[in-house]
């Protein structure tokens, strides 16, 4: 079953449970979804789903940032429950840990050695997180390690 099938399904099993903040979120998961299939003119992969679902997540963290700061608690947590609910359906992520042993193995293979080279090393890491890692964590750990 395909992901954007199994967002279906769970939508269906928490609109027939009651589940309104669940159901919700997955409606507009969906909705997400076949706007990303309009725009590309063809039915969605599992990789396509996942960039979609990725970049919700990054818009409900973002959300809650600026809900944080403005001191509505109240939008910070309906966002939060909506992160919740896309989280279940990307891949586990990465510890910062298991990218640190990426990237350095992505050190050792470009021959980076300083600051300057963090884009040199980027493009090849993220392949190998491919969706396992928000790129903003993956490049502040890649400047850690190469002294920026």
């Amino acid at each position: 079953m395909s992901i954007q099938e199994t967002i279906r399904t769970e939508m269906t099993t928490a609109w027939k449970a009651g589940d309104t903040v669940r159901r919700d979120a997955l409606r507009l998961l969906i909705a997400a979804l076949e706007n990303a299939r309009i725009e590309a003119g063809r039915l969605l992969e599992d990789a396509d789903t996942i960039r979609v679902l990725q970049k919700e997540a990054k818009q409900r963290r973002d959300s809650i940032t600026e809900y944080d700061k403005a001191g509505r608690s109240d939008l910070s947590a309906k966002e939060q429950q909506e992160l919740e609910v896309i989280t279940t359906f990307l891949p586990t992520q990465l510890s910062d840990d298991e990218i640190r042993d990426l990237a350095r193995g992505v050190i050792t293979e470009t021959g980076a050695s300083g600051a300057g080279d963090v884009g040199k090393i980027m493009r090849p890491l993220i392949a190998k997180v491919a969706g396992r890692a928000d790129g903003g964590r993956v490049n502040q750990i890649a400047r850690e390690l190469l002294g920026g």
